[in-house]
């Protein structure tokens, strides 16, 4: 079973994993640059958006050291972007449309990934839909979390966690029960995600926030009464 599992995976292409990984590390340390940071900011920033998410998942599932301690090339590639974005942050902020749209594949990318290898742990689907999530913005917390402010995807705004739980949703719908192949489902589930946070950011589309249904209801009924009174 585990070699029919490994067999089922979506191989990534390395240089569409470092690629990932790069814009991730560019969001968290162009973040860094703007606030000023020094120089070990922004590479604490830009190893956090770059190897957040993965060094998180791995902990979780505790599926011996994490990639982004035992891969050569992850930990020197976020580096030298930390470089390119600590000399050259103000031409690199000039790019910030194509760099919502990086972000916006990236993060359809990491959901993937995360949401495949709890598939492969053998995990329930909603723990597979949690890892997926979570491998997808967990960079961003540990940033916000560096940064002492309230963590970004709590608040209200485009969608980022919430792009992502509906990507691992649909990979493990897809993936699961419709038992269809993994390279068309990566592909539906990255533009599916992709897709929602591009789109969040360009027509002002924000995460639903909590709302008391109760009180909604009975100021509608009030507000029907008073209309039909003459």
């Amino acid at each position: 079973m585990e070699i029919l599992a490994a067999a089922e995976a979506l191989p990534i292409p390395a240089a569409v994993d470092l690629a990932a990984i790069v814009i991730g590390a560019l969001t968290g340390g162009l973040l860094a640059a703007r606030e000023g940071f020094a120089v070990s900011g922004v590479l604490l920033l830009a190893v956090s958006g770059g190897l957040g998410g993965g060094l998180i998942r791995d902990v979780l599932l505790a599926d011996g050291p994490p990639v982004a301690l035992t891969n050569q090339a992850y930990l020197p590639t976020v580096a030298i972007t930390a470089a390119v974005t600590f000399f050259f942050s103000g031409w690199l902020s000039r790019l910030t449309g194509l760099l919502v749209v990086l972000d916006a594949a990236t993060l359809g990318l990491f959901t993937v990934i995360g949401a495949q290898k709890a598939q492969l742990a053998g995990l329930p689907s909603a723990s597979v839909v949690f890892i997926g999530t979570l491998t997808a913005v967990g960079g961003a917390v540990i940033r916000d979390v560096l940064l002492a402010q309230r963590a970004d995807i709590v608040q209200p705004g485009p969608y980022n966690a919430v792009a992502a739980l509906i990507g691992a949703a649909a990979l493990t719908l897809l993936a699961g029960p419709l038992g269809l192949d993994p390279l068309p489902v990566a592909a539906i589930v990255i533009v599916l995600v992709a897709g929602l946070r591009v789109l969040s950011v360009w027509r002002g589309w924000e995460a639903p926030v909590a709302v008391d249904l109760p009180l909604r209801a009975r100021n509608r009924l009030v507000s029907r009464r008073t209309r039909k009174r003459p």
